[in-house]
């Protein structure tokens, strides 16, 4: 589980359609193989570590899912590592399962600001609300208006200077992940009556799988 507050930008070393390597900085110190990591708002385990980079698995689905195919040599990628659970949240619960790609439509000034545009799938669409949170690229941002096929976020100066989004152009490919709370809602609204389950949230993750030794 992430936050969608971006650590650092790294730099893509090599890419192919299993590995991905990165250099990096903030994000090493105390990472060890088998950590999760958001890259680009994907989450991927670490295979590697080394002083100045790290390694992690890439595997079809999320070649097919997310954007992370389309990084180069020399790429730069918005990291976050898993968050701690005695850290604060100052995005949102983002899980880092990207659910598609969309792109970026326009980018204009505001003040400050950038409004950026991005068109997206219904998959995606349907969760956004006015107000409500997606994560761009595993960027935590608030959504403030949307209409048929697009919708827009207000990127600030801080997050324009420490996140690719102050890279971004039309036409570029980004990472789209809906708010979680929102699927939630979507899936009780539809199965009404069902009530909430030891069995789904075991599912979804929120708790051990029945049989499963706890520890406190």
């Amino acid at each position: 589980m992430f936050t969608g507050i971006v650590e650092e930008m790294g730099t893509v070393e090599h890419v192919d359609r299993v590995s991905l390597h990165v250099n990096a900085a903030k994000v090493l110190p105390g990472m060890s193989p088998g950590d999760s990591i958001a890259v680009n708002g994907a989450c991927l385990t670490v295979t590697a570590v080394s002083p100045q980079s790290f390694n992690v698995e890439l595997m079809p689905e999320t070649l097919a899912r997310s954007a992370i195919g389309a990084l180069t040599r020399g790429s730069r990628v918005n990291l976050e590592r898993a968050l701690a659970l005695n850290g604060r949240i100052g995005g949102h619960l983002v899980q880092g399962h990207v659910d598609a790609t969309g792109k970026i439509v326009s980018m204009g000034r505001e003040g400050n600001a950038v409004l950026l545009r991005v068109s997206a799938p219904d998959v995606v669409l349907r969760y956004v609300v006015e107000k409500g949170f997606i994560a761009v690229d595993g960027v935590s941002l608030t959504i403030v208006g949307r209409d048929s096929d697009t919708f827009t976020v207000s990127v600030v100066a801080y997050t324009q200077a420490n996140t690719t989004l102050g890279l971004g152009r039309p036409g570029q490919q980004v990472n789209l992940e809906a708010d979680i709370v929102g699927k939630y809602v979507e899936h009780f609204t539809k199965n009404k009556g069902s009530g909430l389950t030891m069995g789904f949230l075991s599912e979804h993750g929120f708790c051990l799988s029945q049989g499963a030794p706890a520890s406190y």
